[in-house]
């Protein structure tokens, strides 16, 4: 048994404390929010993001930020993309050198197109930072509804014990070292999954978003190996295979922003509607920033920053993709000579 604290209450931090708290483990789950906290220790259940997944007895709530980071074999961090830098900020102050962060959130940040594991190490400089990252909605997870994710670590020893820490007979939990890799692929199929959105927004069929998801998982690869990803990473869970859930899934919360936008919400509006973070929104224009930067053609991701930013229509972004100059599908695939 382990003692492990999850920073942030949210859908997926409850889920996970769940997961962590039936594994055995004493957790203590933490919110900023007094309504919240209060909810939850009379309750035993997140009504508003997680409804009907009980929190179990060892389970403790907690709203005290020392404590619950205090004498941790592991802290997971489970708070929204665009506040990982603040909460890294207030953490840094109780943490032991040495100690084991794992970032379960997904995005990069817009101003220095740093992934989240980056920020945490620039903020706590001490801790061992990972990430735990896959096809994964909590509101499956909470249910206990068969899920693999895979962990990132620098070191294999630390990859195995937290392998062993959240997998059980329903959560299957792979290990690798391409942290980058893993961080890239779960922050840009965000982007692609607002573009599928939109293609249902639109009412087109299942061969444009079949498209666009394969179009999209190629554009994914190329700008995370420029960026220092491995491709086998792209191509496994934290590729491909989070790209399918997010694109398709009634509770990705990027496919229902880009759906509201398709049936013509504007982007605010679609995100007020959604009452959650939409993380790809925030890693949109960080994307199109590091493909710039690289020299990465990224066409899906510069017509969702226009869709986004611009006020481009949804049907004329989809568009322009189709009517593009014509290109070969692999540039090194080599031809019967004439």
């Amino acid at each position: 048994m382990k003692k492990v604290s999850v920073i942030g209450a949210g859908s997926w931090g409850s889920a996970l404390a769940v997961l962590l708290a039936n594994n055995g483990h004493e957790v203590t789950l933490w919110s900023h929010d007094p309504k919240e906290i209060d909810m939850l220790m009379k309750e035993r259940e997140q009504k508003d993001k997680l409804p009907g997944v009980k929190l179990p007895e060892n389970v403790k709530v907690s709203g005290d930020l020392e404590e619950t980071l205090t004498g941790r074999d592991v802290i997971v961090m489970a708070v929204p993309s665009p506040v990982v830098r603040s909460m890294a900020g207030r953490m840094a102050p109780f943490i032991k050198e040495g100690q084991v962060i794992v970032n379960v959130a997904k995005g990069i940040e817009d101003e220095t197109f740093k992934t989240l594991t980056e920020i945490i190490e620039e903020e706590i400089p001490g801790a061992v930072v990972c990430v735990l990252s896959g096809p994964s909605h909590a509101e499956e997870v909470g249910r206990k509804l068969p899920t693999t994710c895979v962990v990132g670590a620098k070191k294999e020893s630390v990859a195995v014990m937290l392998q062993d820490l959240f997998m059980n007979e329903v959560f299957r939990v792979y290990t690798s070292p391409d942290i980058m890799g893993i961080e890239l692929g779960g922050a840009l199929k965000n982007v692609i999954a607002l573009a599928a959105g939109v293609t249902d927004g639109l009412g087109y069929g299942d061969n444009t978003k079949a498209a666009l998801m394969t179009r999209g998982i190629a554009e994914l690869t190329r700008l995370g190996a420029a960026l220092g990803g491995k491709i086998e990473t792209f191509t496994g869970l934290t590729g491909i295979g989070d790209l399918i859930v997010t694109c398709t899934s009634v509770h990705s919360r990027n496919r229902k922003a880009g759906l509201l936008m398709g049936q013509g919400y504007s982007p605010k509006e679609a995100m007020d509607e959604v009452k959650m973070v939409v993380e790809g929104v925030y890693s949109a224009k960080a994307a199109l920033g590091l493909a710039r930067r690289n020299h990465v053609n990224v066409p899906i991701i510069e017509e969702v920053n226009k869709v986004l930013f611009e006020e481009k229509d949804p049907k004329e972004a989809v568009a322009d993709l189709l009517l593009r100059e014509r290109k070969k599908e692999h540039t090194n695939l080599k031809w019967e000579e004439e």
